[in-house]
């Protein structure tokens, strides 16, 4: 968390001077325009992480741990897959949650499966646009390539990491 402050802060100073440079005023522009974002933002915030500790604190350790925990192998990836399909929202609901059952300890690699589940096939994106937008040929088409992918991916993390 510390890089990512660090990185933030020293980009926002070089931005803030382009911009500056370019003209005073689009800084405050900047602030008013960020501002209003993090409004938006903070209910979000408030509830996902919210939503992250009830599942800490309310999930059985044990029924984690067998579900997804580090034994739970295929079966586990597989139930991180078909949750991350249908899981709803953005990055700011899903990486609370994420981290909230790692810390309840789940295993990285149906972490990483209900990850790259959410990313690639999005059940919700996909009724919501893909299909009005490019039609089912395509959309089944996309679909039925990309279901393999997390199931992969979620492997190949069990195999890469090593928890701390």
């Amino acid at each position: 968390m510390k890089v990512a402050f660090f990185v933030m802060l020293v980009l926002s100073v070089i931005l803030g001077g382009i911009a500056y440079h370019k003209s005073p005023e689009l800084p405050i522009q900047a602030v008013k325009s960020g501002g209003g974002l993090l409004l938006q933002l903070i209910p979000v915030l408030i509830l996902a992480f919210f939503v992250a500790g009830l599942i800490e604190v309310l999930l059985p350790k044990e029924l984690l741990i067998r579900w997804v925990g580090e034994g739970s192998g295929f079966k586990g990836i597989l139930i991180g897959t078909l949750l991350g399909a249908v899981a709803p929202g953005g990055p700011f609901i899903q990486f609370p949650i994420v981290a909230a059952m790692f810390k309840a300890g789940a295993h990285i690699g149906p972490l990483i499966a209900y990850l790259s589940a959410w990313a690639l096939i999005g059940i919700n994106r996909v009724i919501a646009f893909e299909i009005p937008l490019l039609g089912f040929q395509i959309t089944f088409t996309r679909l039925l390539c990309s279901f393999i992918f997390p199931v992969i991916i979620g492997y190949l993390a069990s195999f890469v990491s090593v928890r701390p």
